[in-house]
């Protein structure tokens, strides 16, 4: 799994790195509340691990940042108090589930399993992407906007998809590249430019409301209403 570790006290920090590495598991280490947003925009986890008292914000605040931005990603919170007054206060905020420190190792990694499970889970009966009004069926492979059926190529569908999976987010062009391309191109090259045009004809051109936008320097960003 990939997962975010959000914990400003060194020693426990380094025992959950290392532990984890050693189950195969990828991790990001972060000490502070306003850097696990950023990080958690800018990249894709399977869980993220989350203590709540940590600096600049908390971890309630971070949750309900990150539930607020859209991110559904398993929040797994980590907290020395565990009454029930202060587990209420974390599901409350986002939080899938809680763990009370100290904790045995192996149950850790048992909770990480069963949120990993339940959000591979939530992702595969997820069918249908949904931006303001305007619609991704990803069974038939079709767009609709305002109940008009848009077609696109199979690329410009899933450009479209990665774009409308990642909305309120900065996307540069690399990464778009790298994610949907997936092959040797130039960074250089304009061909994300050409086929966000392509897409813009689509979708955004006989409609009041556009849905992508261009940063310029940056990238693009789909933004939702909702």
């Amino acid at each position: 799994m990939k997962l975010l570790v959000v914990e400003d006290e060194p020693k426990v920090a380094s025992f959950l790195k290392q532990g984890l590495e050693e189950q195969d598991h990828e991790i990001t280490l972060c000490n502070d509340g306003k850097n696990a947003i950023k990080l958690a925009q800018e990249n894709q986890y399977d869980v993220i691990i989350l203590d709540i008292m940590i600096p600049q914000m908390d971890g309630l605040e971070v949750a309900k940042e990150l539930r607020r931005e859209g991110n559904k990603t398993p929040i797994l919170m980590l907290t020395a108090l565990g009454s029930t007054d202060e587990k209420v206060l974390g599901l409350d905020a986002g939080a899938d589930d809680y763990l009370v420190k100290p904790f045995e190792f192996k149950e850790l990694l048992a909770r990480l399993r069963a949120l990993s499970k339940r959000n591979l889970n939530n992702l595969l009966e997820q069918k249908i992407l949904t931006l303001n009004d305007l619609e991704l069926d990803l069974n038939l492979r079709v767009a609709r906007r305002g109940g008009q059926t848009i077609d696109l190529t199979t690329k410009e569908f899933s450009l479209l998809e990665y774009l409308i999976r990642n909305k309120n987010r900065v996307i540069t062009r690399t990464e778009i590249l790298e994610k949907v391309w997936d092959s040797g191109f130039d960074s250089t090259t304009n061909v994300i430019d050409v086929y966000i045009n392509f897409i813009r004809k689509k979708i955004d051109k006989d409609f009041p409301t556009k849905i992508i936008h261009t940063m310029v320097g940056m990238g693009y960003i789909v933004k939702s209403d909702t």
